[in-house]
């Protein structure tokens, strides 16, 4: 704790008796003379005001109890990633006397082999934890890459890295990096996409879960389909995706964006899901595709580069998918998940007399409703029956609806698809 301030003090997240806060103001408050900070707490109920005082705003909150002033000596803005460390990982000297030959004449020195055992301690370390370690930054440049560059596992979840930025300066020196835990951290992420070119070259998992990460930073997850290493993300608990139909679309949103991704939130993606959220990313943007100038003719679809920077991936999807038909454009509506009545016919291959049946069958409808029906209409039990379809957009191919749980939308079933019923 010290009365000195950080140049860049707003913004900068501290700990407060334990409590973690973000600085939105520094200055006066009249008609108390000194120096105050204005910070919003994270646990609201710290808090006593909204950012005013006596009539006048300081600040803004998103919480009416959430701000609070504080004198400047009574915060901690953190340590650096190595002090960090040290402290956690380096053993006590043992404050002994030790006799060593420098040239020909003997030293006493107080800790020499303790000093030795340090050094080689933090270059062996591999897996790290510093959760709640007051982390809010990376320290002196090639500190990190000097002391324990071999570092394959980070844990740097609850600490005070205010944004992205810190998070590259420390990433950038451990090379051999595979597991990054940013748990809780309320970082800034940059609103125009930041080039990770040459950092997280060794990266396999990413754990951002309640990094307050909003749409208006949507444009981050694009530089992560850069990370070729990378088949594991979780991102629960952020405003991205709060509610159950946002947190859907943001799924499915992410899934298109990221081609490499197995794992997302501790779910793994299926091939199936795969397909069906590349298909509905590029009917929720077709329209935006279209007015940037994309066309359905592949010599004349040539998107400008504002839409190419915020969707990297949809000339690809085209590629692979072919382009969206207008049709499809003016039909489809996956932001808002409207339920649609779909027209699908249903074979049965296996029956050569049983006639193909022509349904109506709402989108959000599951497959075990599915299963039910066709029971009743084949006189089949439901334990018996296998479900797959297959769309005249990708011929010769055949997608097995294998989740019960899931609907029709969820594999992307569409208007004039053929459901294949066996058993």
């Amino acid at each position: 704790m010290s009365d000195s301030l950080p140049s860049d003090v707003i913004g900068r997240r501290v700990e407060v008796n334990g409590e973690h806060a973000t600085v939105c103001f520094s200055g006066l408050v009249p008609p108390v003379a000194g120096l105050w900070l204005g910070i919003e707490w994270d646990n609201p109920e710290r808090g006593k005001h909204d950012g005013s005082h006596e009539g006048t705003v300081y600040f803004k909150c998103s919480h009416p109890t959430g701000g609070s002033f504080i004198r400047p000596n009574k915060v901690n803005f953190g340590v650096d990633f190595l002090t960090a460390i040290k402290n956690c990982y380096e053993p006590e000297d043992d404050g002994k006397e030790h006799i060593v030959i420098i040239g020909n004449k003997p030293v006493e020195t107080v800790g020499f082999d303790s000093i030795i055992k340090q050094q080689r301690q933090l270059t062996n370390l591999k897996e790290v934890s510093l959760r709640n370690c007051a982390v809010s930054y990376a320290g002196e440049k090639g500190g990190i890459a000097k002391a324990c560059q071999n570092i394959r596992v980070l844990d740097l979840s609850k600490n005070l890295l205010s944004s992205w930025d810190e998070v590259i300066c420390i990433a950038l020196q451990l090379e051999h990096l595979e597991i990054l835990n940013l748990s809780e951290n309320k970082m800034k992420f940059p609103s125009a996409s930041p080039s990770l070119t040459g950092t997280f070259s060794t990266l396999k998992v990413l754990v951002l879960n309640r990094t307050g990460i909003t749409w208006a930073e949507w444009s981050f997850i694009n530089e992560l389909d850069k990370l070729q290493s990378l088949h594991t993300l979780s991102c629960l608990r952020n405003p991205l995706n709060e509610g159950s139909r946002k947190a859907q679309v943001t799924r499915q949103f992410i899934i298109a964006k990221i081609s490499q991704l197995k794992t997302l939130n501790r779910c793994e993606i299926l091939p199936e899901e795969r397909r069906g959220a590349e298909l509905d990313y590029q009917k929720a943007f077709g329209n935006e595709w279209k007015k940037a100038g994309g066309h359905q003719d592949p010599d004349k679809n040539r998107p400008n580069e504002d839409f190419v920077a915020a969707h990297p991936r949809y000339q690809f999807l085209c590629h692979k998918y072919g382009a969206p038909e207008d049709e499809e454009l003016k039909i489809q509506q996956p932001c808002i998940l409207k339920n649609q009545l779909l027209t699908l016919r249903i074979k049965c291959p296996s029956q050569l007399e049983q006639k193909v049946l022509e349904k109506q069958l709402p989108d959000s409808m599951t497959v075990q409703k599915v299963k039910g029906l066709l029971s009743r209409l084949l006189k089949v039990p439901v334990s018996e029956l296998l479900l797959s379809y297959e769309s005249p957009k990708m011929p010769g191919s055949e997608i097995e609806l294998e989740n019960d749980l899931q609907s029709l939308q969820f594999y992307s079933v569409e208007n004039g698809d053929c459901l294949l019923v066996r058993w």
